[in-house]
């Protein structure tokens, strides 16, 4: 279903007929005099929406392109989704077929972290490119049960088959639809979410770096992003809570503040994760473009995966090793076994063991089943079993198949001796 036939079936909540414009008119200026420190919310951008005699609050916030957001100006992002428009490489994260404005970077803060109806989201904030500006909105719960003007507002102005969350499809994506149901009755239903989770990709590129893979960090030490003053995501809990109790805003300030910097940091990684994907980011280590080539190479993508392991093949890395093993077998996919076999004679006698063993096992496997040279493939088993016996530990259950393996070299050996 289209986010416009969506947002008819919200129609009947936000259309008033004539007839009752008046006094619901009245009703929401009775609302908004009983609105505490509304003055002060006001004086921040703040202001109500009303809906069935209730409210929420939104706040907007407005980004110049040229805004420099970690190693990023927010504009770059429009060069991102220019670069996947113009690239035939099919990814999860790839923007073909969309605009800039298409996608909404999306984040919630919440009274816990577990999951459930009883934990509540209190904040629903995101970020749009319109026209030559960055808009961020935030829809805000100003009290328990005032839930139906919050998802109101906010199913408004975002289609949510195209968010851009960091583990949201783990966490905010199922929080929105365990508060949903609670409400169902009173807005549109909620599709089956399809969206880009940029939590998955920055732990297949990072985890080799990073120990932990929480936003805060994957922005100090991947996008030079460095808050200052703000404030720390678990006492977001208890500040809204004490919110609730006084309702004055000065509190609720940072936790927006802190919100509206994940949602920018979320542009800021769909565009450095797109350079990385795309092979444009200069600075890119020789081990991120071996985890992109890995990981296109899972994606059945060979076109970009080999390109991507054959820019770092040279060398006598541990990196360059690799990836002109995965190159090998890339090629080996594409049946050009003499390309394969060439790269597995010079990987098997490199130092690194475990790569030498694997390119010996396929070198005796060509030998034994293609060449029918059944010494050069037990040579080649010979010393994959030196590999194992000497200088790879836990591999007690390869000896054995290498044992078999030899064997059964050896009855083939047999046999041929026997016919002639």
């Amino acid at each position: 279903m289209s986010l416009k036939n969506k947002l008819n079936r919200l129609k009947p909540h936000l259309s008033i007929p004539d007839r009752e414009r008046s006094l619901v008119s009245k009703d929401c200026s009775q609302i908004q005099n009983n609105i505490p420190y509304l003055s002060e919310w006001e004086e921040k951008g703040i202001k109500p929406y009303f809906l069935d005699g209730d409210y929420c609050l939104v706040r907007e916030v407005v980004y110049p392109l040229q805004h420099q957001h970690g190693k990023y100006r927010l504009g770059q992002f429009l060069h991102a989704i220019k670069a996947w428009n113009e690239t035939s490489n099919s990814h999860p994260l790839s923007a073909n077929g969309y605009r800039s404005e298409d996608l909404f970077f999306f984040d919630t803060e919440t009274t816990g972290l577990g999951g459930g109806v009883g934990n509540t989201i209190f904040l629903l904030g995101h970020a749009q490119i319109q026209k030559d500006q960055v808009v961020v909105r935030q829809h805000i719960l100003p009290r328990p049960g005032s839930e139906i003007p919050l998802y109101s507002s906010f199913l408004e102005k975002v289609d949510y088959t195209t968010l851009v969350t960091y583990n949201g499809k783990a966490f905010d994506w199922p929080q929105v639809k365990s508060r949903h149901t609670l409400i169902r009755n009173h807005v549109p239903k909620l599709p089956q979410f399809g969206h880009f989770d940029l939590f998955h990709a920055s732990r297949r590129l990072w985890k080799h770096r990073l120990e932990r893979l929480k936003l805060s960090i994957v922005e100090k030490e991947v996008l030079d992003i460095h808050r200052v003053d703000d404030v720390p995501g678990f006492l977001a809990p208890m500040i809204y809570f004490d919110f609730v109790e006084t309702q004055n805003p000065e509190g609720m300030m940072g936790i927006l503040k802190h919100n509206e910097l994940d949602v920018l940091s979320l542009i800021t990684l769909y565009t450095h994760l797109t350079y990385q994907l795309l092979g444009t980011d200069q600075s890119q280590t020789v081990q991120e473009a071996f985890e992109v080539g890995r990981w296109y190479s899972y994606l059945g993508e060979e076109v970009a995966a080999e390109k991507a392991f054959t820019e770092i093949s040279t060398g006598l890395t541990r990196e360059a090793f690799l990836a002109r093993w995965h190159l090998s077998l890339q090629l080996k996919k594409q049946k050009n076994y003499s390309a394969s076999v060439e790269i597995w004679k010079d990987l098997s006698g490199i130092v690194e063991s475990d790569i030498a063993f694997d390119s010996l096992l396929e070198l005796s496997k060509w030998y034994e089943h293609r060449e029918k040279d059944y010494d050069k493939a037990y040579s080649c088993c010979q010393r994959a079993q030196n590999l194992l016996t000497n200088e790879m530990s836990n591999k007690g259950k390869l000896v054995g198949e290498m044992v078999k393996r030899m064997e059964r070299i050896t009855k083939k050996v047999c046999n041929k001796n026997v016919k002639k």
